[in-house]
């Protein structure tokens, strides 16, 4: 193995949210922080010298993003996803989050209806609420221990004049990698209806054998020119704080109204590093991604092995994608506040309350295992112990 996923990094006091925010955001600041979605790995080495190549210029000026920027995304797309994507269909955002809710405001009005499928990533909640546009849920369904989407009772909202549906492309919290016949199905129903698609395909790169990601946009021409997909290279290689994404849209009506938004906010300008930290990772990342993904499919074992044989009353929703799993603590007893207590407090390990994530959240908590195994033991092994002197 070329990189060392079992190297401690010391994080506090690098003004990070994960570990310097855990007193802010949980009100704990004592605990283990398993909880917002960046690792405790390394960037790769090759990305932090081409941005400490760059630094040493020592001139900061409003960065260009070259063709080589684009060139490194459709290379990567092409050749991890069979997804042959155009120069001119790709505009930048700072964020996989402000993309989507430009998105709502550039192709939606006030009281507009736009589905969700919760338990799902929190932020698409307000993207639809703070914008004033009418939030409605097609609740997923737990299914064989996986989270499927209910395509009956999304007929039903898309019947009822929904405009746009905000897919997790693979699911988070759930793990869920959804199947091209899954996505095709979905996408029918949008196409019938005429509802446009906005896929969040930030953890695409993050996929566990043998499962096998799929671009919605990738379907067919029809489904691609109803969607609009965003990626990023922040969760794949730990660059979230460098604010670097892009936004892949064939229609080109939609593409120029997605643009227009973009530039009466004035965030296009984006990040120097960014752009460096972002071609590098799709030029040279294959070896990286390929190793990380060995590495979290041993977390994941760890982590059900350990489960299986100590927490009897927890049961993990094995992902089949991220570094993020869904953990069912319904059999625990307790309601949300108490579930929450227990980890925070008990066992001193912060992890994400299931509630955040919407309706079907309840009685689940969301933890990430994007950190070295002894990190993940150390967790599991406090949350045994608050068991056992419970």
């Amino acid at each position: 193995m070329n990189f060392d996923f079992d190297q401690q990094i010391e994080r506090k006091g690098s003004s990070c949210i994960k570990w310097d925010g855990m007193q802010k955001f949980l009100g704990a600041a004592d605990a283990l922080p398993m909880w917002v979605a960046d690792m405790d790995f390394l960037t790769p080495e090759y990305i932090t010298e081409a941005i400490i190549n760059r630094a040493r210029h020592g001139v900061f000026g409003y960065p260009l993003r070259e063709e080589s920027y684009f060139t490194s995304l459709m290379d990567w797309l092409q050749r991890r996803h069979q997804w042959k994507v155009e120069r001119d269909w790709i505009s930048f955002c700072p964020g996989v989050v402000p993309a989507v809710n430009i998105a709502v405001l550039a192709f939606t009005e006030p009281g507009d209806k736009i589905i969700v499928q919760p338990p799902v990533y929190f932020p698409f909640f307000t993207a639809v609420t703070d914008h004033k546009r009418t939030l409605v849920y097609n609740h997923l369904i737990l299914r064989g221990g996986r989270l499927c989407m209910d395509f009956d009772s999304l007929e039903t909202l898309a019947k009822d004049g929904a405009k746009m549906l905000i897919l997790s492309n693979p699911h988070n919290p759930g793990g869920s990698v959804w199947t091209k016949e899954e996505l095709l199905q979905m996408a029918g129903i949008c196409l019938k209806y005429n509802i446009l698609i906005i896929s969040d395909e930030i953890h695409c790169d993050l996929i566990f054998k043998p499962f096998k990601h799929t671009p919605v946009a990738s379907l067919s021409q029809e489904i691609s020119m109803q969607t609009i997909t965003t990626v990023a290279p922040s969760k794949t290689f730990n660059l979230s704080g460098l604010s670097t994404s892009s936004v892949i849209i064939e229609n080109d009506s939609l593409r120029r109204k997605f643009s227009t938004q973009l530039d009466h906010m004035h965030i296009g300008g984006g990040n120097i590093f960014g752009n460096i930290a972002s071609e590098e990772a799709y030029l040279h990342g294959d070896t990286y991604v390929d190793e990380l993904m060995d590495y979290l499919a041993g977390n994941v074992e760890t982590l059900v092995k350990f489960v299986g044989e100590y927490l009897p009353k927890i049961k993990v929703i094995r992902p089949e994608s991220t570094f993020l799993v869904w953990l069912d603590c319904t059999e625990m007893g307790m309601n949300d506040k108490d579930l929450n207590e227990f980890f925070l407090q008990k066992a001193k390990v912060g992890l994400n309350p299931g509630i955040m994530f919407g309706p079907g959240g309840e009685g689940f908590m969301r933890m990430n295992i994007g950190c070295p195994r002894a990190t993940l033991l150390k967790g599991l092994e406090q949350i045994k112990e608050a068991f056992t002197n419970s």
